[in-house]
């Protein structure tokens, strides 16, 4: 299996795994001390959410890095009162689904004809800039790294509404094969019920 070093890192790392109303979360420490946060959706199986604890370089403490779902996580980052985005800012939020892996780039109001994509199979991204020179963006695609998996652009199906740019990739086998087979990993897994308070 092309995935098989993933698979092989979630199984060893150390797991804790918890419920609350529909909604399951794993924690993982992996071997090499990174630690991974997952929420999953009990109804579907479906990743609700992934982040990696970061250590900043400026502040030295550690914070939590999404990688898929809201960008903010208040039950894992602490956010400055003070500091916030501006409103007008492009947000990409990035979400899973049965069959598609998708982002949605909210704030950019340019026709659908204004924007390029390329799919760089070596680097395992998608890029997307725009002929007025207003927006430039790499997105990572680390399930594609996990499951050794170069991105077609054939694939790939590009919407514009309501001011947001809409991705969508097509599921590759092989990456369906490998959620199946970590979920197999994660269903024996002890889980404990959480209590809101």
């Amino acid at each position: 299996m092309t995935f098989d070093k993933w698979l092989q890192s979630i199984k060893k790392a150390e797991k804790t795994s918890s419920v609350l109303g529909n909604v399951r979360t794993v924690y993982y420490r992996f071997l090499d001390g990174r630690e991974m946060f997952e929420e999953y959706s009990i109804e579907t199986g479906m990743v609700l959410k992934r982040a990696w604890k970061v250590k900043s370089r400026l502040i030295r403490k550690e914070e939590w890095e999404i990688e898929l779902g809201d960008t903010i996580c208040p039950s894992l980052v602490e956010t400055e009162p003070n500091l916030k985005e501006a409103e007008t800012e492009p947000v990409v939020w990035k979400r899973i689904t049965r069959n598609f892996i998708e982002w949605r780039i909210r704030n950019l109001p340019y026709p659908l004809a204004t924007y390029t994509i390329i799919c760089n199979g070596t680097s395992r991204t998608l890029t997307i800039k725009t002929s007025n020179s207003k927006f430039f963006k790499k997105l990572e695609i680390p399930e594609f790294h996990r499951c050794m998996f170069e991105p077609k652009r054939e694939d790939l199906t590009v919407k514009h509404r309501n001011s947001t740019l809409i991705l969508s990739y097509k599921k590759p086998l092989v990456l369906l094969e490998m959620e199946k087979a970590i979920l197999l990993e994660l269903q024996d897994l002890d889980t404990f019920e959480r209590v809101c308070v």
